[in-house]
């Protein structure tokens, strides 16, 4: 395939409990072929942060890369209490349904691979949530979703608690930026857990998160996105947690579980014990990265990609 092809851009109107929105996603590849793999970004970032992943396997996968709900070229809620996992679950099997897949593989980053832990372990995952809140609103079906392959790149179903409040210190900052160069820098001195990128790299990586408006560059997201992470209660996550390991143990197809080797989020300790719990599970270590990689150098695409088309 053509490196330089760019992805095209399509919609799916999908529901909440508030009314309706639309999902903006990025599809490479052949719009038939029904091998189809959904790569789903992290809480701040977009569906464009896979365009080196999907370059090099749209020749083998119709690659399709969602705008969650509030990011890039999504829709924002109406209700800001919406912007939870079971809505996210609930907008993807819509847009699942959209796409028809005749088999079906999943890289999740961060947000991105919890997602794709309660949509391929939905059963658990809608039971533990009606037991938890009765009223939860959108739930996914109780059958998951049959995923093929699952990559959850720097994530499990224990999230620690120091990288949640270093993450929530930025997600709700509106500031704006005189210049796309002050934005790069903004997102560079938040991203240091990125790990080593070139000056281009970074101007990549920022590309999306910052359009212009008005003369000043502003964050692509809903700052309001930030209110349901801060919303939560200690055993809120605790609750949170378990219900997300129930998803994870029912997972039956092949995992790999990426992760920076500095990551505060997903520490050494979860992934053993993601090891022992699921044996067909496997992991890869990414050293000099934190939290987490982005998938643009060629030691970070390489495993997930031989992973994906072995």
């Amino acid at each position: 395939m053509d490196a330089s092809l760019e992805p095209r851009l399509d919609f799916v109107t999908c529901a909440s409990p508030a009314g309706l929105h639309r999902m903006a996603y990025w599809e490479w590849g052949d719009p038939a072929n029904d091998r189809v793999l959904l790569c789903v970004h992290g809480l701040t970032r977009t569906g464009r942060d896979f365009d080196t992943l999907a370059r090099r396997l749209a020749g083998r996968y119709r690659v399709v890369c969602p705008d969650v709900v509030g990011r890039g070229r999504s829709d924002w809620l109406v209700n800001p209490a919406f912007y939870t996992v079971p809505q996210y679950v609930s907008d993807m099997v819509t847009l699942i349904a959209r796409l028809r897949p005749g088999s079906l593989a999943w890289v999740g980053t961060s947000m991105g691979g919890l997602i794709g832990m309660a949509l391929s372990g939905a059963g658990a995952f809608a039971k533990a949530m009606l037991a938890m809140r009765p009223h939860a609103g959108m739930l996914p079906p109780d059958q998951g979703i049959r995923l093929d392959k699952l990559v959850l790149n720097d994530v499990g179903p224990r999230l620690e608690n120091g990288a949640l409040s270093r993450i929530g210190q930025y997600v709700g900052d509106s500031s704006e930026f005189a210049s796309f160069q002050d934005a790069v820098a903004a997102m560079r001195a938040n991203s240091q857990t990125f790990g080593p990128h070139t000056d281009a790299q970074w101007a990549d990586l920022a590309k999306y998160l910052y359009p212009e408006q008005g003369g000043k560059w502003v964050k692509h997201y809903d700052v309001a996105i930030s209110q349901a992470l801060s919303s939560q209660t200690a055993e809120e996550l605790a609750a949170g947690e378990q219900i997300l390991w129930r998803s994870y143990d029912a997972i039956d197809c092949p995992v790999l579980i990426v992760r920076g080797a500095q990551s505060d989020l997903l520490t050494r300790a979860t992934v053993d014990e993601m090891l022992k719990r699921n044996p067909r599970a496997r992991a890869h270590e990414v050293a000099g990265v934190g939290h987490a990689p982005t998938l643009i150098a060629d030691d970070q695409v390489n495993p997930v990609a031989d992973f994906l088309l072995a």
